[in-house]
Order: C-alpha cells, then sequence, then structure tokens
C-alpha cells in the first residue's frame, strides 16, 4: 500500500496548463489517471476510461451499484516545503507528499480495502466501481461529465474528508468582485495574491511607484506588529512588495493567514485613487472577517454551522482595476439568493461565478447506518453524522456521503505545506473502508 501511495504522489498531478485533446487537464494528470487504470487491469477489474478526465475499476456483478469516489489531482504545492512534495518521504510513521491526505492517500486506502475484500473470498452480490477524478480541486468537471455518460451508484462514499460519516456539506458558491474603474491616478501598478478560491493564499505580491527609502520603514513597522514574512526589492522606479502567510483549505480560513488580505491591509493607509479602493476592499471586509459580517452575508445553522468567506484570488492592474474572487461556504440553510442580491459594495459589482447547493442525507437512511457500523467495528468508538465546508465528491451523488479518512482530533493538512498521512491511521481507514465495502456488497461464500 505504501509503495502504491508513493508511486501515485510521485506524479505532479496538478491542473496544468499543457492539456491537450487527449489530456484535457494536463499531461500529468492524466498520468495520474493511467496509474490507477492501470492497476485496475493488472488486478483484474473491468477498467473504462471516460473522456480521459475520469474512469472506473469494477468488480462484482448485480442490479445495484456501490461506488467509491476518490481523484487524483492535488493542488500546487506553494514554497516552504521541508519535505519533496513529490518524494513520499517516510519519516516518524508518516508520509509525506502533496496528495497524501487529499486524496490520493485515502484513495489508495480505498483500493486496498477493494482488493482486501476480493482476495478474503467474499462474493459481491452487488458491483462495486472506484471511480477516480481528476478536476476535484477545481471545479469538479470530471465527474459532472462522467455522470453525464455513466451510471448513477445506488448509493456511494467518498474517502475526501472526516470521519466518522458526513452527511451534509455545505453549498459553496464563487463570488466575483470586479471594481468599476474610476481612472484616478494612484501609485499601485500591479497586486497579485492567491490561484485558486479552495485555498487561503499564502503569498502576495504588489509593485508600487517610488523608492525602497519611501516604502521600506513603514513596511517593515507592520510586518513586526503582525509578525510577518516579508520582502522589498526596487526596480527603477517602482519597489515590489511582498508578503508570505499560510495556506489552508477554504473550508475554515481561519486555520491560515491570507497573505492578501494582509498586503492589502498595509497598503489601504499609503495609496490614493483605484489603488486605495481595492485594497481598501479587501482589507475592510476580509480582515478579521472570514464570515461575511462586513459583507452583511453572515449566516449560521444548527445542522452545518457558520457560512464562511476565503478571499482566494486578487487580482490589480493599473488603468484597468481589480477583481477579488471569494468562495462562500454557506450553511444547509441559508437563504443564498436573498442574501447575494442585497449585496451591495461601493465601487465594485458582484457576480455569482459558481453556486454547488448543500448536499444532505437522511441520518436514518439504511445505508447510513452501515457504515455507522463499519466505523464502530473497527474502532470501538461511536459513528457520530457531521456537516462540512468542504466540498466531496458525495454532493454529486443522489445518495452520497464523505467518509473518512480524517479521524476525530486529527490535525488536518490538506492544502497545507508539508502534507502527510499519517500511516497507522492509513492502515485503520482501510480496514474501515474493507468492513464498509464487505457489508454493503458482499456476501461470505
Amino acid at each position: 500500500m505504501l509503495k502504491e501511495l508513493q508511486e501515485l504522489i510521485a506524479i505532479p498531478s496538478v491542473l496544468n496548463t499543457d492539456a491537450t485533446a487527449d489530456a484535457p487537464f494536463g499531461k500529468e494528470v492524466k498520468r495520474a489517471l493511467d496509474w490507477f487504470l492501470d492497476k485496475g487491469r493488472e488486478n483484474g477489474y473491468q477498467v473504462k476510461n471516460v473522456d480521459n478526465i475520469a474512469g472506473h475499476l469494477e468488480i462484482g456483478q448485480g442490479e445495484e451499484l456501490l461506488g467509491i469516489l476518490g481523484h487524483v489531482d492535488v493542488v500546487p504545492t506553494g514554497e516552504g516545503w521541508t519535505k519533496d512534495p513529490f518524494g513520499g518521504v517516510i519519516e516518524d510513521g508518516k508520509l509525506f507528499g502533496r496528495g497524501a491526505i487529499d486524496d490520493k492517500g485515502p484513495t489508495i486506502a480505498a483500493w486496498t480495502a477493494l482488493n482486501m475484500v476480493k482476495d478474503a473470498g467474499y462474493e459481491f452480490d452487488k458491483r462495486v466501481r472506484l471511480i477516480i477524478g481528476t478536476d476535484e480541486e477545481s471545479g469538479f468537471r470530471c465527474v459532472e461529465n462522467y455522470f453525464q455518460k455513466e451510471e448513477m451508484p445506488t448509493m456511494a462514499f467518498a474517502p475526501d474528508a472526516d470521519f466518522p460519516i458526513i452527511n451534509a456539506e455545505k453549498g459553496i458558491a464563487g463570488l466575483v468582485f470586479s471594481q468599476v474603474f474610476s481612472g484616478k491616478e494612484d501609485q499601485l501598478i500591479t497586486f497579485r495574491s492567491g490561484d485558486r478560491t479552495n485555498m487561503v493564499p499564502d503569498l502576495a505580491e504588489a509593485t508600487v511607484e517610488g523608492r525602497s527609502a519611501d516604502w521600506k520603514p513603514d513596511f517593515e513597522v507592520f510586518a513586526n506588529q503582525h509578525g510577518l514574512q516579508t520582502a522589498l526589492e526596487e526596480s527603477g522606479d517602482a519597489v515590489k512588495l511582498t508578503v508570505h502567510g499560510k495556506a489552508a483549505h477554504a473550508m475554515e480560513p481561519d486555520d491560515g493567514l491570507n497573505a492578501g488580505v494582509m498586503l492589502a491591509l498595509f497598503l489601504k493607509d499609503h495609496l490614493t485613487g483605484d489603488g486605495q479602493v481595492f485594497t481598501e476592499f479587501i482589507a475592510d471586509k476580509f480582515y478579521g472577517d472570514t464570515r461575511g459580517r462586513a459583507l452583511n452575508l453572515q449566516f449560521s445553522d444548527e445542522a452545518s454551522g457558520d457560512t464562511t468567506f476565503n478571499a482566494g484570488i486578487m487580482r490589480f492592474k493599473k488603468a484597468q482595476g481589480g477583481t477579488v474572487e471569494v468562495s462562500m461556504r454557506y450553511s444547509i440553510s441559508c437563504p443564498f439568493d436573498e442574501k447575494v442580491e442585497a449585496i451591495q459594495v461601493e465601487g465594485f459589482s458582484v457576480n455569482v461565478n459558481s453556486n454547488s447547493h448543500p448536499h444532505y442525507v437522511d441520518a436514518d437512511d439504511p445505508f447510513i447506518r452501515t457504515l455507522q457500523d463499519a466505523y464502530e467495528k473497527q474502532t470501538g468508538e461511536k459513528a457520530e453524522l457531521l456537516a462540512i465546508g468542504g466540498g466531496t465528491y458525495a454532493r454529486v451523488m443522489e445518495k452520497g456521503v464523505a467518509f473518512g479518512m480524517l479521524f476525530p482530533g486529527e490535525k488536518d493538512v490538506a492544502h497545507q505545506l508539508d502534507e502527510f498521512v499519517d500511516i497507522k491511521n492509513l492502515v485503520k481507514a482501510t480496514a474501515i473502508y474493507a468492513e464498509a465495502i464487505s457489508q454493503l456488497a458482499c456476501r461470505k461464500k
């Protein structure tokens, strides 16, 4: 299992611009998909490649279909790793690498579990499909296309979140705030932070007019006040200001430090014109506020908790203005349309770029009960039901849940530097998945 996980992590399957007709999300992403499909063929599964962006490995027979949905694409590595992000280094009981916990490690655990059940002599009275996606981190285009052409599972789980069982996922909307360009002169030339709305950006850079002597004293004071790692570089009549933050998953922005927001907080008091309006908007609406209070979008419910906001992509160019792309993770009962229609920000327009509605499976469903039994049998612990702000493949299912593999109390390092999977927990998750598969889809010979 560890060897296969190391092989898969060694493939740098980040969404790339080297897309071709045979590799719509990039050659390395396609290579990771091919790796899994080849493993399926080697082990006697029925294998299908669907348009080079998804595929499945199937075993068993019967009318009903159990789906297990994992993904092999990963987010960018960011700067500051102390381990090779694609090295799969094993140290102190942990295996390090981008995708180790999101989602290559959990998908390998499910794959190993499926093989264990097959090799243990169980007879499958349902079909089981391990469905492999390649665009989970950038919009779910893979599974949306897949289910336009392939059968919807009778029931399904995604090993891509937390144990025990997540039966409720918040809605996920992409909001784009676009600055209304006024043409007023200012010192801000460019501003750039973030590449994905589902990550708290750990780097922000801005170029401003002037000399280092004009900016350095105040910038150093600001950095010291906030404990920031920064850099300043003069080039001709411009100065580049850099702020380093801490990456985290957008479902809980407070776990990270948004470099773009921090740089905007500094700049808003040192600029005029459109640059000042742009940075003031970011600082005033998102500094110390990941719950949308400054935008009057706050909402919380008992089933799923707070609505959260992550300013994930920030861009500005002089003589053009700026944009801020925000990931809004809204509560199950949040009146989304009503909230968004009421947004008013002077100097900015707002558009809903995407909206994935909340997902919920009833707690009394027999499928849920079986997963609870499998978890409790293998751990001896109560299988509580959870709600999250993250989005998993479960939300594209008619009856789907997220099922592991992060255990209660375990630190979530997905999307962070030196991402890892705890090997003991990887083994324990594999046992839980094998138990669940055997109960849901098999009868003993």
